[in-house]
């Protein structure tokens, strides 16, 4: 089991290549919720199928290289991002964003938990167990979580392993599922939306995607070791995150030209498939999800740490899990977990936004280079550094006014008809505020907290 937390990995322990990253992110992203997010776009944003195959492409193509800049850190400071975002923020002033970070990786797994038990109660239907009582939904949900427990309690070596084997599994599985669906798609199918809808519709593949896994990258990548490529690392995590997306988002907004209501990954979606294959799919499912879940779990362990709480990075998992399942629990209960869904993910651009700006711009200004001992010392000066405070504040503001998600509408997105060009307002005012706030002159190489 591992030990380590954010603590810095030394040259002796680092190993692995730059490759291990495409197969980390592709095992990650190659899943049922990939898939949900394509029919998402045509069920329920009305686009036309071309319509969707564009979102799908501009959005996955502005987002996915954070996830690229984000993994260039681990191997230079040998620590996760949401550590690295010390630099910008103060060793302390990072700990808001840091526990934002753990409530993003904590949603997204009790999302994929909620999607595991019903589609585990859908195996068992289809086995005859018809008496689907709370006590039985229960006892699905505590199975799948100590299932869900294992990779990420033993640490990052056995996710990186058990991902590169997912992603042949995932891709001979979804190539089967693609070639039982092409006959069926209607590719001047779907509806025809505007303009204004078409924005809305790249801010949620932008914020399902590379946007929401960016604060991940330096996790799995910290134990390369510190002379690995960097056009390596950049290319492999992004392009491991990019085809899936781009592959699997396009097949669910095929999907969703055949079926009416494929939004609904357990009782709409199989309507696609042939009756044979509505086993392997489930199974499909679930395992999937279990692998997108460990990667979050694992990440999430570590935000908490980042956050200023001072716990062992397995009792933060275990910790983390107990969290899911509650969320489970109740989301199970209700009959409005795809409102949850798409209100959350419409919720993260406010924050993530204004943070990938912040960051990005930080990383421009000191060209990449960390004191990476700095991130961990609690005495220094520049505990709170306010110029990258203010400029998340006012990015938060800027991507609320513009936002058009379930939950609310901004100002802004309302006199425009309802677009949502929240990502980019909250990314470029967070990184303009902060380049003219920070007026640092120290050396970038050496300057960090002590600034």
């Amino acid at each position: 089991m591992e030990q380590r937390g954010i603590e810095l990995v030394s040259a002796q322990e680092r190993y692995g290549r730059p490759r291990d990253l495409f197969f980390l992110w592709a095992g990650t992203t190659m899943g049922i919720f990939t898939l949900v997010y394509g029919t998402v776009i045509v069920a329920v944003f009305g686009l036309s199928f071309w319509q969707a195959v564009a979102a799908i492409v501009i959005g996955n193509l502005l987002a996915f290289p954070l996830v690229g800049l984000t993994s260039l850190q681990g191997p230079a400071t040998g620590t996760s991002t949401m550590t690295v975002s010390r630099a910008a923020y103060g060793t302390k002033g990072a700990r808001g964003l840091s526990f934002f970070g753990w409530l993003n990786m904590v949603g997204f797994e009790a999302g994929g938990m909620v999607l595991i038990t019903f589609a585990s109660l859908s195996l068992l239907d289809q086995a005859g167990v018809t008496d689907q009582s709370l006590p039985l939904k229960i006892t699905v949900i505590v199975v799948a979580a100590l299932i869900q427990l294992v990779l990420p309690l033993i640490g990052h070596a056995a996710v990186m392993k058990a991902q590169k084997y997912f992603t042949w599994i995932f891709l001979a599985m979804f190539a089967v599922m693609a070639v039982l669906i092409a006959p069926k798609v209607n590719v001047s199918g779907g509806g025809s939306a505007d303009f204004a809808t078409f924005t809305a519709a790249v801010a949620l593949v932008m914020s399902a995607g590379g946007l929401s896994w960016g604060p991940l990258g330096g996790d799995y990548s910290r134990y390369l070791p510190k002379d690995s490529s960097k056009k390596a690392v950049f290319w492999c995590a992004v392009l491991g995150g990019l085809v899936p997306y781009l592959l699997l988002m396009t097949l669910g907004a095929a999907v969703a030209t055949v079926v009416t209501g494929a939004d609904d990954p357990i009782s709409g979606l199989p309507g696609a498939l042939p009756n044979w294959f509505v086993v392997p799919y489930l199974l499909l499912a679930i395992v999937t999800l279990f692998a997108v879940n460990t990667t979050d779990l694992y990440s999430s362990g570590l935000n908490l740490q980042a956050a200023g709480i001072t716990i062992k990075r397995w009792l933060a998992v275990v910790l983390d899990l107990i969290f899911c399942v509650i969320i489970t629990i109740v989301a199970v209960t209700s009959n409005n977990f795809n409102d949850l869904l798409n209100a959350f993910l419409g919720l993260l651009i406010i924050w993530l936004a204004p943070w990938a700006g912040v960051y990005v711009t930080d990383w421009l200004r000191r060209r990449g280079r960390y004191d990476a001992q700095a991130l961990f010392d609690l005495k220094a000066p520049g505990q709170v550094r306010w110029p990258a405070i203010i400029a998340q504040v006012a990015g938060m503001a800027a991507a609320a006014l513009w936002i058009n998600s379930t939950a609310f509408v901004g100002w802004i997105s309302k006199a425009t008809g309802g677009s949502d060009f929240s990502i980019f307002a909250g990314f470029i005012v967070a990184g303009v505020v902060y380049a003219a706030l920070d007026r640092r002159t120290v050396p970038v190489a050496k300057e960090l907290a002590h600034a």
